[in-house]
């Protein structure tokens, strides 16, 4: 792990080797795994776990439940849920499970909820919200994100 940072919070987290990782970031309870790289303004939640040489952008929240596979690109300022159901005084809670597999990308501003699939090498427009699973090699665009249509590359 390399730090490139003056200010940031790491706690009881698994970093893999050649991780860069930028100021202004908490990062507490997770797995990420080896040459990934970490922008500022980054928080990654106790249990979230993150593969092998992603990149994840600034100021992306990934919480509890979040599972993201190996070479992810995550744009700046994403955002993942863990919750359907969201209360202030919620003492039932359960974490809700998401995954991204293998090669997705997440473009710019995607708000991603809790419970979906995107599959591999899956692409997420800029400014989409995904409210269901995505097939992989599949461009999802829109505010609910709808298929656009296959790609090949």
């Amino acid at each position: 792990m390399k730090v490139l940072a003056k200010h940031y919070v790491i706690e009881n987290a698994d970093i893999g080797e050649d991780t860069v990782i930028r100021d202004f970031v908490n990062i507490f309870g997770c797995k990420i795994g080896k040459n990934c790289k970490i922008a500022a303004f980054v928080e990654i939640q106790k249990g979230a776990t993150i593969g092998n040489n992603c990149a994840i952008e600034a100021f992306t929240f990934i919480p509890s439940g979040v599972t993201i596979e190996d070479e992810v690109f995550i744009g700046p300022h994403v955002c993942f849920t863990n919750d359907k159901k969201p209360r202030a005084v919620n003492p039932g809670w359960k974490t809700i499970p998401t995954v991204v597999k293998k090669g997705a990308s997440i473009g710019a501003g995607s708000v991603i909820l809790c419970g979906v699939t995107i599959g591999e090498n899956a692409m997420i427009a800029a400014g989409s919200v995904v409210t269901k699973d995505v097939p992989q090699k599949t461009l999802v665009a829109g505010k609910p994100a709808k298929v656009v249509k296959k790609i090949d590359w």
